[in-house]
């Protein structure tokens, strides 16, 4: 369903500003394309990392799944997701209220 514009009622410089305005929305609706395609990557770059070191049940535990920092009982105790079950550090991962627990950055980007 292709609707064609017509400008001929308008004015040269509101015709103009009409195409400046298209061209803009054109603009930002291909970088909000080109950004959700970075964030699907990453995403799935995430994931592939996970699955990997979520199988070794000794990295799992004693290191975070996102940076690899081992865990240490006061200084960077280990959370573990709400989503994926997991275990993050406290800079990987951020308090929901609303579930009253942890999700890993990975799975709030997917939500």
């Amino acid at each position: 369903m292709e609707r064609k514009l017509d400008l001929s009622r308008l004015t040269d410089e509101e015709a103009k500003h009409v195409w400046e305005v298209i061209q803009r929305d054109f603009n930002l609706r291909k970088k909000e394309e080109e950004r959700l395609g970075e964030l699907k990557t990453k995403i799935e770059k995430e994931d592939t990392k996970r699955e990997l070191l979520g199988c070794q049940s000794n990295v799992s535990d004693s290191l975070c799944i996102r940076c690899l920092q081992p865990f240490k009982f006061l200084v960077n105790s280990k959370r573990q997701c709400l989503d994926c079950h997991l275990y993050t550090c406290k800079s990987c991962s951020r308090y929901n209220k609303k579930e009253h627990g942890w999700v890993c950055d990975n799975c709030r980007m997917t939500r």
